[in-house]
């Protein structure tokens, strides 16, 4: 995986510590002793296929990252990448579709684990159309990406009336997921840099929601008014194949009975 260490001990320590695990809880989830971790994650000791595929589940680590770490091991990679488009893979297209519609008017999107844009319901792509100019949604060449819109000047957070409060917060989530997905690293740090100079400054710490707004909201000015959603996602459950593992469908929901009656109003 680019980005990652190429060591084992190294990819194990940093799998860890991104968990926020010490090697005293992993030993023993694993029923092994502390020392034992010490000596895998400096390299003074080898495991075995069975114990580095245990290590790699307590941690819940991505499945790409399972592959590089038995391959530094020396073991062959235990799943595989299966293409979107792939018949063996029809169902989950199927599935992938039923959440867009049943979802409709509301704005729902499928997402990769690089935030890559893969498919929009109507209802997204009106929200898309109404809250970025046509360039920030073009890309680079590629699938569109999310984040890249979140840093184009005319992208997402041009309209986000409460940056302030969602920006910080989104930041955090975007950290812990590219400890694990280096590759994230320079979009998460071009959003960093943007909040800063939206926020004239170091951007606060992610705020905790008050006990009388239990999630957190999106706010935009739009054409019809302020819209204000907030957000779920959906993933497959137990996926044994990396393209399903990185698959999330993000829904948005309408907060107020304003934003409900714009939406329903405009996307037909």
């Amino acid at each position: 995986m680019d980005g990652f260490p190429h060591r084992l001990p190294d990819t194990l320590q940093r799998a860890r510590q991104a968990c926020r695990v010490s090697q005293l809880e992993l030993a023993l989830r694993l029923g092994v002793s502390q020392r034992h971790v010490s000596f895998v994650e400096t390299g003074r000791a080898r495991p075995s296929r069975d114990l580095l595929t245990r290590w790699l589940g307590e941690l819940d680590v991505p499945l790409a990252l399972r592959n590089t770490a038995l391959l530094q091991a020396g073991f062959s990679p235990a799943y595989r990448a299966t293409t979107l488009d792939d018949p063996d893979l029809a169902q989950a297209r199927a599935a992938l579709q039923q959440l867009l519609n049943a979802h409709e008017p509301m704005p729902a999107l499928v997402l990769d684990a690089q935030w890559n844009l893969l498919q929009l319901n109507r209802g997204g792509e009106w929200l898309a159309a109404t809250l970025m100019a046509p360039e920030a949604l073009a890309g680079s060449g590629g699938a569109p990406n999310l984040l890249d819109m979140l840093v184009h000047p005319a992208g997402l957070t041009r309209q986000l009336l409460n940056l302030r409060d969602a920006g910080p917060a989104f930041l955090a989530q975007m950290r812990a997921e590219a400890a694990l997905q280096p590759e994230l690293t320079p979009k998460v740090e071009a959003f960093d840099a943007l909040l800063r100079q939206r926020l004239n400054g170091r951007p606060p710490p992610a705020a905790q929601p008050a006990p009388q707004a239990p999630l957190l909201t999106v706010r935009f000015a739009t054409p019809w008014g302020e819209l204000a959603f907030f957000r779920m996602f959906t993933t497959f459950g137990t996926p044994q194949d990396i393209t399903l593992a990185s698959l999330k469908v993000e829904h948005m929901f309408a907060a107020d009975e304003a934003t409900t009656a714009v939406v329903r109003a405009q996307v037909r």
